[in-house]
């Protein structure tokens, strides 16, 4: 985390940007840290919202981007040889096989709340054939949400923010999973609803 700090100050956007994209792809680069980490350093004065809304955007959506291009033209076979090397183990690909195939495009969004499947959901809809202009849209409000809600974080938090990160870094896991429950129980809840 320390050299990512020094990265930021040093770099400001540019670090912002291109150490988010590569966390996207599955560079081991802890994404909500990072966007919280730059919240924080809004809070005091050090950068605008309004920029580092549209760099963590656009940082998200370069990496979600290459991820979908990527499943899309080399398939499967790629994340099969070279995924190890970003961890994406064959028991995650299976994983995110299992969750892709269930969910479809709503994984994209969800996806990003999810360490592991952030990194493959893209990956998985290239090689799934998704359309290119639903996957864009899934992916857009996904970047959108993860992005302005870990900036809101930490820019809440302010001077307190390399206290939270450390938190964060730790339970980003439960986090996901917490956001997923809320956001499945509320879809069964609705299905019921409707049904009755």
């Amino acid at each position: 985390m320390t050299e990512i700090m020094v990265y930021l100050t040093q770099y400001g956007y540019i670090a912002l940007f291109v150490l988010l994209a590569l966390g996207i792809l599955g560079i081991p680069v802890p994404d909500e840290t990072l966007i919280a980490t730059f919240g924080g350093m809004i809070a005091q004065g050090h950068f605008h919202f309004a920029g580092a809304l549209t760099v963590t955007f656009l940082g998200s959506m370069t990496g979600m981007m290459i991820s979908y291009i990527l499943g899309r033209k080399l398939g499967k076979p790629l994340l099969d040889r070279y995924g190890k090397w970003i961890r994406m183990t064959p028991t995650r690909l299976q994983s995110t096989e299992a969750w892709f195939k269930r969910y479809g495009s709503w994984s994209i969004v969800l996806g990003y709340f999810v360490p592991g499947l952030r990194h493959l959901s893209s990956y998985m809809a290239g090689i799934s054939k998704v359309p290119f202009g639903r996957y864009l849209l899934y992916a857009a409000s996904g970047a959108l949400l993860f992005c302005t809600t870990f900036l809101l974080i930490g820019h809440a938090v302010g001077y307190h923010w390399n206290e939270i990160a450390v938190m964060m870094e730790r339970s980003t896991m439960r986090i996901g999973i917490f956001i997923i429950a809320l956001i499945v129980l509320a879809s069964v809840g609705i299905v019921w609803w409707k049904k009755r």
